[in-house]
């Protein structure tokens, strides 16, 4: 599919389908009131017949067989006082799926009067919105149900600035593809997406947006002193593998930015099993890294001002005759020993050498993702990931950046209560704190190996991947945190970083 900007209004547009918003005071404005008047108040007689009120998804088709465009979606946009640009990435979305699956090859997009606001971010998501609803989870079946056929979706600008819709929808096209790379990554089952697989399609796609690729393999690793990467990959007879992915944007500058993914590519738990139902879920365990492989080529694309390196230790946790068992003790490539109470808390393992040679790469800040603790799906739902940091500074202005950007986040306090409950008997560490307080207490373990480093965890267990289907994204995958990443970097590239944490700022952060 290709999404593409055209300067002019509604009513003379060529397409199979044509949407226009209204919001749930029933209003007909800009784009809605011009072709109602064209169609002879058609769209007006929808709202007024209650057909549907404005509310956000809900859709109307009107049939216009003697028009350029062929149908109208009247799609429902909310409540006009509270109009985020985030909801044009759905609003496109359903767009897209409702009218690509009743064969619509061709489909044109009006913005809102209200993307005035913001018109090249509006339209960003109108494209972001547009090529994730392509997507479903039938990838291996040989006849799938309902595809969408859409092959062209046209952003019109209308009134707005041209220019900046056509910048958004550039930006949004680049983004859009990432996401869908990063779903079609996690939806591959662990037989064909193994650690070799995931750093195979690291290398392919640094090269095609021209980035620096190198990859650890075991001996590499273990030359590093990467014993907790090693202890998780034992059980396996896949090897495992550690993918760098290097954007130098600046090179006039020292700075940066680290964003370090899990890409745990299947996860039974290893001796400590776990229960046969959903285990199949667990070929998601990768997002993490998906996320990231898919993030550094969307910023190899884009060319943002700032220097980004993406590291992404793999691994499968398997149960095989060579597997970690409960009270061994590993050495991570910081040299800090780590008992393993439980072999089901992996990811950190993987991530603490990942974060320890992130900073040995010469990260100034690091960003990691990890569908890591069941702990934070039950804090959080599935609304949101959970955000725990060492800086207070780095991590408000992320939170600030990634406000609206159709991914939710939400900060969760790292006490030092926390680190105590991590501490071993026999070692510096322990891999798990227990039940209480699960998703801080694996990111108070991982923050022992950010040291000083300003640092970020991003919880994504919850939000990586969704059970049912929504209007606008087939279930599964979501691509999280592939849009938070890349408007941060471009946030970073445009204000430069935050400072330095003050010793008394970074308290404030861990909850002193």
């Amino acid at each position: 599919m290709h999404v593409r900007s055209l300067p002019e209004a509604a009513p003379s547009v060529t397409a199979d389908a044509l949407v226009v918003p209204v919001f749930s005071d029933g209003a007909l404005d800009g784009a809605a009131a011009e072709i109602d008047a064209t169609l002879g108040g058609v769209l007006a007689g929808v709202l007024r017949d209650a057909e549907i009120t404005g509310k956000a998804g809900e859709m109307s088709l009107v049939h216009a067989a003697e028009q350029p465009f062929h149908k109208v979606l009247l799609l429902g946009l909310g409540d006009r006082g509270k109009f985020l640009p985030s909801a044009l990435n759905k609003y496109a979305g359903a767009a897209v799926r409702h009218l690509g699956k009743r064969n619509a090859k061709t489909i044109a997009i009006a913005l809102p009067k209200e993307a005035a606001v913001d018109v090249a971010r509006c339209a960003s998501f109108v494209a972001e919105g547009a090529y994730a609803a392509t997507i479903d989870t039938t990838t291996y079946r040989t006849e799938p149900d309902k595809p969408v056929v859409t092959e062209t979706v046209l952003v019109l600008a209308g009134g707005l600035d041209a220019d900046a819709v056509a910048a958004g929808v550039a930006r949004g096209s680049v983004v859009g593809e990432a996401v869908n790379f990063a779903r079609l990554m996690a939806l591959t089952p662990g037989n064909d997406m193994t650690p070799t697989h995931l750093a195979n399609r690291a290398k392919e796609l640094a090269a095609d947006a021209g980035l620096a690729y190198t990859m650890l393999d075991e001996d590499a690793m273990a030359a590093k002193g990467m014993g907790a990467l090693l202890g998780v990959s034992r059980g396996s007879d896949e090897p495992a593998t550690l993918s760098v992915m290097t954007y130098t944007g600046d090179p006039s500058s020292h700075e940066v930015l680290a964003l370090v993914g899990k890409g745990l590519t299947f996860d039974s738990g290893g001796i400590s099993i776990k229960p046969a139902e959903n285990m199949h879920e667990m070929k998601y365990d990768m997002s993490g890294g998906a996320g990231v492989i898919a993030t550094l080529w969307a910023i190899g694309k884009l060319k943002p001002k700032c220097n980004v390196i993406g590291v992404i230790p793999s691994s499968e946790n398997l149960p095989g005759p060579r597997a970690m068992k409960p009270g061994d003790v590993l050495r991570a490539m910081n040299g800090k020993t780590i008992e393993v109470l439980n072999t089901d808390a992996e990811g950190r393992l993987i991530l603490a050498d990942a974060i320890s040679y992130a900073k040995e790469l010469g990260a100034t800040r690091i960003i990691d993702c990890a569908t890591l603790t069941g702990a934070c799906v039950v804090a959080l739902g599935h609304a949101a990931s959970g955000a725990m940091s060492n800086d207070e500074h780095f991590v408000t202005r992320f939170l600030d950046v990634v406000g609206d950007v159709a991914e939710r986040y939400w900060r969760l306090p790292l006490y030092e209560d926390y680190s105590t409950q991590i501490k071993s008997e026999i070692a510096d560490l322990k891999n798990t704190g227990g039940r209480a307080g699960g998703a801080e207490t694996a990111a108070a373990f991982l923050k022992a190996f950010a040291g000083d480093t300003p640092w970020i965890h991003l919880d994504i267990a919850g939000t990586a991947y969704l059970d049912g289907e929504s209007a606008h994204q087939a279930k599964g995958p979501t691509g999280t945190p592939v849009r938070a990443f890349v408007a941060f970097v471009e946030d970073l590239a445009k204000r430069g970083g935050p400072p330095a944490a003050t010793n008394g700022a970074a308290k404030v952060a861990a909850g002193a």
